[in-house]
């Protein structure tokens, strides 16, 4: 295991300072957003550029690894907020209403979901962001199959929440819908899609 600096306090393994360093960049992109530097990481770890690049081989790199370690909380949280709604229509927009409600207190997030807000690596975040909408629609707490969609429609399926997602940040609205409203308007022209997808397939 290699170590110098640490503030004094060296990681017990490779692990534990892949940790600290994903802790340090959540606290740099957190202050900074997209213009974050491995010399931001490093100043916060207490070691070198050098030592972080040993980890992390990028900016690139330490970017998609810190969305990714954000995005397993995120969709923690969740899917706990969902745990018990079954119905794939109130789901997805109870889903969709959330996720847009906690993305402003989340930077990671909004580095990963919006197109362009990452400077460093916009082709991979987007394919993190898939998987992070995916991973979103198969951890609700609706059978899919029994709702008639399995796999590539519900990888289409989270393609569209997800660009549902990323247009609501782009442009939340004149004036802006929340709460109540925001759930109405995604209820009938997102969720009643899923309800009426369904309802096709078994006629």
């Amino acid at each position: 295991m290699r170590t110098h600096g640490w503030s004094g306090a060296k990681p017990a393994s490779d692990e534990e300072a892949v940790a600290r360093i994903l802790t340090a960049a959540g606290q740099v992109i957190e202050d900074h957003g997209a213009d974050f530097s491995i010399s931001d990481v490093a100043r916060v770890v207490g070691v070198t550029r050098q030592t972080v690049y040993r980890y992390f081989p990028s900016t690139e790199a330490l970017l998609v690894a810190a969305a990714v370690h954000a995005v397993d909380g995120f969709l923690d949280r969740l899917a706990a907020h969902l745990a018990g709604v079954h119905d794939p229509a109130e789901a997805v927009t109870e889903a969709v209403a959330t996720a847009l409600e906690w993305l402003p207190r989340e930077k990671y997030m909004g580095l990963l979901v919006v197109p362009g807000r990452a400077r460093h690596v916009e082709s991979v975040t987007s394919d993190v962001a898939l998987r992070f909408a995916r991973t979103m629609v198969d951890r609700l707490d609706v059978d899919w199959n029994e709702a008639g969609l399995r796999g590539d429609d519900l990888d289409q399926l989270a393609e569209h929440l997800l660009r549902i997602i990323q247009s609501f940040v782009l442009d939340p609205g004149r004036p802006p819908r929340d709460g109540d409203a925001l759930r109405a308007y995604l209820r009938r022209w997102v969720g009643d899609t899923v309800k009426t997808d369904r309802e096709g397939r078994e006629q």
